[in-house]
């Protein structure tokens, strides 16, 4: 309510001129029932007042004073009056549809977006159509709730100004109903209407694992102009969760080349080319972000330098520098990540032939949240499978099971299993994480990988990557294992294409153990000795490669 005028103000300011000694007494009266517990009263009287004096204060306060008694009815029925007695309210408007979603009454709802929308100037429309989604999200029907948007918006995806922002906010709904098709088309609308606007493209990104084939030539081409270094970034950062390495580099180094002092370029550049064994450039790149990022106070930076010095240890590792390596592990904060910080300086220890101490520190990591005792739990079984500690890391994981179920440990436990030749108990974990995560590529690809390197049940062994791949189709370790099975097939052209694809996206030592093998019985004996040589360089303690060397005689 507004402040009582002061006692020097003219008497015909007081008041409304509507609002005489009766009304004034009715709102007291009513201000007073609702004061004394009888809000249907209050209510009752203070609408009246506002029909009678066409006060938008007093129609709010109806509105507000039938939300507070929980009757949603009486509200709808307060914000329809007020929009009667004054059609053009916007502010009625909004109540009227905001209450209609808190009732679930979705197809009015819509009706009263379109009225709402219509009756905003042109220069507000876009914003709320931008904030559509968000006022619609608490529907549960979801594809209801996303035709009834689309129905609202027929006026602004055809109107030049409104159009891209239309477009956007169906997508999005679309997206939400699980209609990753129809969201990504919507997202292609909005971009050709605008191409200069964010909003499809962003519509896009967030898309691009779901329906990579309908979104990828608008991002491509987007990315083609000046865009703002946030959303190249993001666009690369989506590339990387693709698996499409190669096009994720050429994004960042353009971004670094426009932008050359936009820090995180250089972090995620600098992580990438470590787990593509491009050490020397990650090395360089990893440097110039500890350069632009050590005097910032920005916490994401923060986060991105200790990333920067575990990467940077870990080259140092590889390179043999134990030293320089634990130099950059001394400048992280032990609060950052007590276990990602225990296990580099265990692997530094184990380096140095110092397991038992190795061990011993991991055994002592200090935990403070479950998540992190956790992580532990992996990290030192992890290091006991390194240490071919195969039956001690699985009793450690089955142990922290019988607290509950854990996707990863689970992973962890058919590993361990494996490696003990438990393939029984091996198949039953790995299939009851398919049971309750269906969508995960993982599971279905180490049963099938499992059953491929056993040459048992080859056809069955197919069919479960098969179906990895179709889950991640650029993931080149599953690549690695298809080919892997059509080469226990007889197929061995296409394995080599599959492997060969898997090594050039992936460089790692097993796809090297593997593509090699195939040359060698394909009678391409030079060219596997070349493979199996970079395999080597990669990580000469493989345990995939060793034993392939040997089982084929191989001197390097």
């Amino acid at each position: 309510m507004a402040e009582p005028a002061s006692s020097s103000a003219p008497a015909d300011k007081t008041l409304p001129s509507a609002l005489d000694a009766v009304l004034f007494y009715q709102l007291l009266l009513g201000e007073l029932q609702a004061l004394g517990g009888e809000q249907g009263t209050g209510f009752s009287l203070i609408l009246d007042a506002a029909r009678k004096t066409k006060d938008p204060v007093l129609f709010q306060r109806a509105v507000d004073l039938a939300l507070q008694s929980r009757s949603g009815e009486a509200a709808l029925q307060a914000a329809r009056t007020w929009k009667q007695v004054i059609p053009g309210s916007a502010e009625a408007n909004r109540y009227i549809l905001q209450i209609l979603l808190a009732l679930n009454k979705v197809e009015e709802a819509g009706v009263a977006l379109k009225s709402v929308l219509a009756n905003l100037p042109a220069g507000e429309q876009t914003g709320a159509i931008v904030s559509v989604p968000r006022l619609f999200g608490r529907v549960n029907d979801k594809l209801l709730a996303a035709n009834t948007v689309e129905a609202a918006l027929s006026q602004a995806i055809v109107n030049p100004t409104t159009q891209a922002s239309a477009w956007t906010t169906i997508g999005r709904m679309r997206r939400d109903a699980g209609q990753n098709k129809a969201a990504a088309q919507a997202a292609q609308k909005g971009h050709a209407a605008d191409n200069n606007a964010q909003g499809p493209v962003m519509l896009a990104m967030s898309l691009l694992d779901k329906e990579p084939d309908e979104v990828l030539p608008l991002l491509r081409t987007y990315m083609l102009g000046t865009v703002n270094p946030e959303l190249r970034l993001a666009f690369a950062r989506s590339l990387i969760s693709q698996q499409d390495y190669a096009a994720a580099q050429e994004q960042l180094k353009r971004l670094q080349k426009e932008h050359p002092d936009f820090a995180p370029s250089w972090l995620f550049s600098g992580l990438l080319l470590v787990d593509l064994e491009q050490t020397e450039q990650a090395d360089k790149d990893l440097r110039r972000f500890v350069s632009l990022a050590a005097n910032t106070s920005d916490p994401e930076l923060q986060n991105g330098l200790a990333e920067a010095y575990f990467a940077l240890s870990q080259l140092a590792q590889k390179r043999g520098q134990s030293a320089q390596a634990e130099t950059w592990l001394s400048k992280i904060s032990p609060q950052t990540d007590p276990v990602k910080l225990g296990l580099r300086r265990a692997h530094l220890l184990a380096e140095q032939g110092k397991l038992a101490a190795a061990r011993t520190l991991l055994e002592t990591i200090q935990t403070q949240t479950p998540e992190q005792a956790r992580q532990k739990t992996l990290a030192l079984s992890m290091f006991l499978r390194e240490q071919k500690a195969y039956q001690e890391a699985f009793d450690l994981v089955s142990k922290a099971l019988k607290t509950g179920p854990d996707h990863e440990l689970q992973s962890e436990l058919a590993m361990t299993a494996e490696r003990l030749g438990k393939y029984d108990v091996m198949e039953l974990v790995l299939r009851n994480m398919i049971g309750t995560k269906p969508n995960d590529a993982h599971a279905y690809n180490a049963l099938g990988f499992s059953l491929a390197d056993r040459n048992i049940r080859l056809a069955e062994a197919r069919q479960l990557i098969e179906q990895a791949v179709a889950l991640a189709p650029n993931d080149p370790f599953i690549r690695d294992s298809l080919a892997w099975v059509l080469f226990r097939q007889g197929d061995l052209p296409k394995a080599r294409e599959l492997l060969e694809s898997a090594f050039k996206s992936k460089p790692d030592p097993e796809i090297a153990a593997h593509l090699g093998e195939v040359l060698w019985v394909m009678g391409q004996t030079a060219q596997a000795g070349t493979i199996w040589r970079e395999g080597l360089q990669l990580k000469p303690d493989n345990e995939t490669l060793r034993e392939t060397l040997l089982r084929f005689k191989f001197k390097p």
